[in-house]
């Protein structure tokens, strides 16, 4: 992959570059990204899990790639594993809602989906701890926010559980 093409792909577009909060940043480009996907052009929630699903493996190689020569094996500029752990309990809320839905009802999920994994990926949890401390390559500088957004759909099925 050349240089240039896979800065591009692992800094999602140069979001990373930015000097302060480039994940917070990146996370919110993930969330305004994903809402116009599904709510304005109507792309299928599956097609787009699908492709986050391909886009993770794409990424372990290409982080690999931009790491290898680095001493910080999990550097700032890195936030493509942000798109990443943003896009699952959005597109799993998706497919789990899908149907049409009142836009305040999404505008306000989307809002706790992005400030619970920043949360959880600020303050890294056990096990997101676990990959981010214990896997200094790419699987773990992609895996802690995999994790992370795992746990946002945690806590969304609990509130769904527990509200209905």
């Amino acid at each position: 992959m050349n240089n240039k093409i896979n800065l591009f792909f692992v800094t999602l577009f140069g979001i990373g570059k930015v000097s302060k909060i480039p994940g917070s940043i990146a996370s919110l480009f993930t969330t305004i990204f994903l809402f116009f996907l599904f709510h304005i052009l109507n792309i299928s929630p599956n097609f787009v899990l699908i492709s986050i699903i391909i886009l993770f493996f794409v990424s372990l190689y290409a982080v690999n790639i931009f790491i290898k020569n680095l001493d910080n094996k999990d550097p700032k500029e890195v936030v493509i594993d942000e798109f990443i752990g943003q896009s699952i309990p959005i597109c799993l809320y998706e497919i789990a809602h899908e149907g049409t839905k009142e836009t305040s009802q999404v505008l306000t999920f989307y809002f706790i989906m992005f400030m619970l994994f920043r949360i959880f990926d600020i303050t890294k949890p056990y096990p997101v701890s676990y990959y981010d401390k214990n896997f200094k390559n790419s699987f773990g500088v992609i895996m802690d926010d995999v994790v992370a957004g795992l746990y946002v759909v945690a806590v969304l099925v609990l509130y769904m559980v527990i509200a209905a």
